[in-house]
């Protein structure tokens, strides 16, 4: 089964920026992709594009055999919510709630009931248990880092996207992560697309674009 199809994708920001043509994807379910580049060469619009935070001007986008470009605004903010996870460059959390409400608060956010036994099985998974009490400040990096996928993964997605998740971290850190994040695609049976300029972890990718 194909998890993420796309097909002549391009986006413009406006009429005088330049316009982004993006590399067909063919994606199965469970199959990891980099995306590789410099900076502006439109892996964060790729990523936006596929996640339905913007719209393509041209082209068409498949995730789940949904097509996620042909929907209405609300109709995408719901199939976001629940099919799609998001590791952003930057984490921002709710401070004033715990790990655990912070993850509670998301499913509910996205009109869902937070299935708190699951979310459990995702703390001991990602070894944050221990932390599901204590508030997002309180955290070291690494340790948001780990957070981070857990959110990500609340709403039991079908696809994990991350935007630049290393650039922030040492060689060590970073390897682990990434590894880590595989790790825990493959045992929930999900595609993985990482956005990024950092040529540390390429050699964990079999398949990659270079945009």
């Amino acid at each position: 089964m194909k998890s993420v199809i796309t097909e002549n994708l391009t986006f413009r920001y406006s009429p005088s920026e330049q316009e982004y043509t993006f590399p067909d994807i063919e994606l199965e379910k469970g199959e990891n992709l980099l995306l590789c580049g410099n900076s502006g060469c439109g892996k964060t619009t790729l990523l936006h594009l596929l996640s339905g935070i913007l719209t393509p001007q041209k082209g068409s986008i498949s995730i789940n055999n949904t097509i996620t470009s042909s929907l209405k605004a609300h109709e995408m903010d719901k199939f976001r919510g629940e099919k799609i996870g998001i590791i952003f460059q930057e984490n921002y959390f709710i401070e004033s709630l715990s790990v655990l409400n912070n993850l509670i608060y998301i499913s509910t956010l996205c009109g869902l009931k937070a299935d708190k036994s699951y979310i459990k099985n995702i703390l001991n998974e990602l070894d944050i248990a221990k932390l599901a009490n204590k508030k997002p400040g309180t955290l070291s990096r690494g340790e948001l880092q780990r957070f981070s996928i857990a959110r990500a993964l609340v709403n039991k997605p079908s696809v994990l996207f991350a935007d630049e998740p290393t650039s922030s971290l040492d060689d060590e850190n970073c390897s682990r992560f990434i590894t880590l994040m595989q790790q825990v695609c493959a045992s929930h049976n999900l595609s993985l697309i990482v956005a990024t300029h950092d040529s540390r972890i390429k050699a964990e990718f079999k398949k990659c674009i270079t945009l």
